[in-house]
């Protein structure tokens, strides 16, 4: 199991630069977890690819519903206190640090495309890249 924050479930279902990455991380290891606020980060970033990129509104759907498959329910109420400790030691927002504190909770790896994330939590969180390597 890892745990999957909203960028990585973005690459996974919006085909992108990389989505191969993405793929790669998911054959790897299919069992993907995320705290709560997933799906509104999803969906923010979905919305902005509709804006930016012309996505449509029928593949925004394709893609939320891909990423509710891949995450099968696993999805986890996080506590705020320790989100707002990661949150005040380091430069990533409350959110980032949600799937941070999922992750530590969980005894599993953060994969992220974010290298800032990974950088300020290298014993959690692991680069996309770096995992798809990997494994």
């Amino acid at each position: 199991m890892i745990v999957a924050d909203a960028a990585l479930i973005a690459c996974f279902t919006v085909r992108n630069e990389r989505s191969a990455l993405a793929d790669a991380v998911c054959a790897a290891d299919a069992v993907w977890a995320a705290p709560l606020l997933w799906r509104s980060e999803l969906c923010n970033l979905l919305a902005a690819c509709q804006r930016a990129r012309g996505l449509s509104q029928e593949s925004a759907l394709q893609a939320l519903q891909a990423a509710e498959e891949v995450l099968g329910g696993r999805e986890y109420r996080v506590a705020s206190e320790p989100v707002l400790e990661l949150a005040a030691r380091s430069k990533c927002t409350a959110f980032d640090c949600e799937y941070v504190v999922l992750a530590r909770d969980l005894g599993v790896p953060l994969v992220t495309p974010d290298r800032r994330i990974a950088r300020a939590f290298p014993g959690t969180a692991v680069a996309l890249e770096q995992f798809a390597r990997k494994k």
